[in-house]
């Protein structure tokens, strides 16, 4: 049986993830709103990816959506003012949680 001429061409070559110029651009904006350096932590969200949750210097909260765990820690490279991290004490205790979103999660649980 005569071999197909386009099985040749095929590469195997992995490409390696990058973040997108938006997910960049939203990234730097947080940074430069709540002040650096800002923690990332990626969280692996199932089928549609991955969260990278940011914590600002003043607390806030944020997150870009990436499609995968990999994307996520291209983004964090691609950023000078994100810093990997983990949910250690540290970063939990940087995290500012007010009180309306407090009563968004509450409610969240009271209609369900």
């Amino acid at each position: 049986m005569p071999r197909s001429i386009y099985t040749a061409a095929v590469s195997e070559e992995k490409t390696t993830p990058t973040a997108t110029r938006r997910q960049v651009s939203s990234a730097r904006a947080f940074a430069d709103a709540h002040g650096t350096p800002v923690r990332a932590v990626v969280e692996p969200i199932g089928r549609s990816g991955a969260r990278v949750v940011l914590v600002g210097k003043d607390g806030a909260l944020g997150d870009v959506v990436v499609p995968s765990v990999e994307t996520g820690t291209a983004l964090i490279d691609a950023v000078d003012d994100l810093e990997k991290s983990d949910w250690d004490s540290d970063t939990v205790g940087a995290a500012a949680i007010g009180p309306g979103h407090r009563r968004r999660m509450g409610r969240s649980l009271l209609r369900g």
